[in-house]
């Protein structure tokens, strides 16, 4: 598969939203990476369904939502109605997973299901055919601007064997700590969906982004 570049607006200066989705569409990224946190299930609050829903009026960009709450069965239809292409959610929230996986298909939308770093790739094994794309965490989530957890490397190859064996064309996404040299490193192992915030906001996004492929 290629790679997909996946721009995390959480690092977007939010006072040029629109300028900052510009410069997305204008580089060369993919994807419009939008995080949702509620501030429970990370201690973090971020965006939300307005925001969503402004993006989605600006930009005709892929968007990737990224649940990281509590309750995300509660969430889909309305995350969904206001501009989201594709929902993940983590296999640590409270709601079932299957039961989430299914909402986000009745409402015509691809689904991810992500895992945090200290989660082990069999406890999401069983709905990884269900989905289009399985997000591993290569930070802890909830803040940007971490450092890459190597140890990571070796959950994305399992994930990857497995995929390869069971279910081919499932995306692999990471998330946390992505520039050209953790780039490399996640693309070998078997990632193809690449999130980057600070790094591709910082300076040359177009450079940054040709880089991380």
């Amino acid at each position: 598969m290629n790679t997909i570049v996946s721009a995390s607006i959480l690092s977007a200066d939010v006072c040029r939203l629109g300028e900052e989705l510009d410069r997305i569409k204008q580089s060369g990224c993919d994807h419009v990476h939008f995080d949702v946190m509620d501030g429970v299930f990370v201690p973090n609050i971020s965006f939300g369904v307005p925001v969503l829903a402004g993006v989605r009026r600006h930009t005709d960009m892929f968007v990737d939502v990224h649940l990281m709450i509590t309750d995300p069965l509660k969430y889909v239809e309305v995350f969904s109605d206001n501009g989201a292409d594709m929902i993940s959610f983590h296999l640590e929230s409270s709601s079932d997973p299957a039961a989430v996986i299914s909402e986000i298909r009745a409402r015509g939308r691809k689904a991810g299901i992500a895992i945090k770093p200290a989660t082990p790739v069999s406890e999401v094994l069983p709905f990884v055919k269900s989905v289009d794309m399985v997000l591993v965490m290569t930070v802890e989530p909830g803040f940007g601007g971490q450092g890459f957890m190597h140890e990571m490397l070796g959950k994305i190859r399992e994930l990857k064997a497995y995929i390869d064996r069971e279910c081919p064309g499932v995306h692999i996404q990471v998330d946390g700590g992505i520039n050209a040299e953790t780039a490399a490193l996640v693309r070998e192992a078997g990632a193809d969906i690449l999130v980057a915030g600070s790094y591709l906001f910082k300076g040359d996004m177009a450079e940054a982004a040709r880089s991380m492929r």
